[in-house]
């Protein structure tokens, strides 16, 4: 069977992988939504579908905002290095919640509603 969206598949592969990893190396709780989140990406580019990315951006957008709450909540306990910067969940809270916006927009534009019609993109 054809992949839908190349690109979806690839983030979400790489998300899942990232998400995956931080299971393991830490014990936050909220390290199984980016998981989630990439294995949901992985179906989404394989399956493709109007309706599943508009469903999908309302559910990233939720967990980027709870992300960013839980995120705000453990600054003054966070170390300023890099490493420790891209593993909290602030900033996959910021990403997830743009990410979702891109997909709710995504959803609707002429791109995916020609492809699932059976037509050609422009």
């Amino acid at each position: 069977m054809k992949i839908k969206s190349p690109v979806s598949f690839i983030l979400g592969i790489l998300l899942a992988a990232f998400g995956g990893w931080g299971i393991m190396a830490s014990n936050n709780p909220a390290k199984f939504i980016p998981l989630v989140i990439g294995l949901s990406l992985i179906y989404l580019g394989w399956r493709g579908g109007r309706t599943a990315t508009i469903i999908m951006g309302h559910i990233i957008v939720t967990s980027g905002c709870f992300l960013i709450t839980y995120g705000i909540y453990l600054l003054p306990y966070a170390k300023p290095d890099l490493a420790h910067i891209f593993g909290l969940p602030l900033f996959w809270g910021l990403f997830c919640l743009f990410g979702g916006i891109c997909a709710i927009y995504h959803g609707f534009c002429n791109c995916v509603t020609c492809r699932s019609a059976g037509g050609t993109s422009k």
